[in-house]
């Protein structure tokens, strides 16, 4: 019961704070592990850092990273005086082809959905690749922000606008036409509630067969990074790429339009240094 009590103090505090539904459920997880193994000792600063010893010998330098991001935000909430040091981790400097879609990819997936008649999935593919937009800011995408070619999204404590392609507008003003959907969000489930990341990962799941793409490849947030890359390819315009997408750093950023491995090495061929 403590720890539950815990832990809905910890939620209640993210929620307070604006916290995204997929950081709240992610550090709720993570701070229910490290309540858990403390089994009924005090989480002060000496067992949380043992704890992170623990945890540092089954993850990977970015997977402990997240789990002390959760744990401070836990002694935080909890009024705890101690915080964990972060490892320290080079960025890296492209990024691993297995995992970031192609635009040819992207393609085969619309068309696998058009095949099966999953309008809905299609257009909410579309909207979020030709937006850059979180697939949890989806529900900003209503009726009305559509007939205004502009949604004002709100995540994280910050609001920005998001412009609807002409050609995006178009089809979902005639979407929702043709499916009696007069306000309120464009993309809902039969009973009329918004779509969320589970109902959309799992239908995108659905068409990696039909259209020749690997499972590890086809999430919806890899969208938004075939946005982030697009756009940077056109623009090359970083600083503005970060307002777009509502990052708060351009480091973030630089993450998202990072080259393949296969073009990295390419330009090091290309300075012909081996003889």
């Amino acid at each position: 019961m403590l720890i539950e009590n815990q832990l809905d103090r910890f939620t209640a505090s993210m929620l307070r704070e604006e916290r995204s539904p997929a950081t709240v459920e992610k550090y709720r997880r993570e701070a229910a592990a490290f309540l858990r193994w403390l089994e009924g000792r005090e989480p002060d600063g000496e067992n949380a850092a043992a704890y992170k010893a623990a945890l540092a010998e089954a993850r990977s330098s970015a997977g402990l990273n997240g789990a002390i991001a959760a744990l401070n935000c836990l002694a935080k909430a909890l009024g705890l005086p101690w915080r964990l040091k972060s490892v320290r981790i080079q960025p890296p400097i492209f990024r691993e082809e297995d995992r970031e879609m192609t635009e040819a990819e992207y393609r085969r997936l619309l068309a696998a959905a058009r095949k099966r008649k999953n309008e809905r999935l299609l257009l909410v593919m579309e909207a979020i690749c030709a937006t850059g937009i979180r697939v949890s800011e989806l529900r900003f995408f209503t009726v009305e922000a559509v007939r205004r070619g502009r949604a004002e999204v709100t995540n994280k404590g910050k609001t920005r606008t998001v412009l609807l392609p002409g050609k995006l507008q178009k089809v979902l003003l005639r979407y929702t036409r043709e499916r009696g959907i007069a306000a309120g969000p464009v993309f809902v489930t039969r009973s009329g509630r918004p779509l969320d990341r589970s109902n959309i990962w799992h239908e995108m799941k659905n068409l990696c067969k039909a259209a020749g793409v690997a499972e590890s490849k086809v999430f919806p947030h890899n969208l938004r990074h075939l946005f982030a890359r697009a756009y940077y390819a056109l623009e090359k315009d970083i600083v503005r790429l970060a307002d777009i997408l509502g990052h708060s750093s351009v480091n973030t950023t630089r993450i998202y339009t990072m080259e393949s491995g296969y073009t990295h090495r390419k330009h090091l061929e290309r300075l012909r240094l081996v003889e």
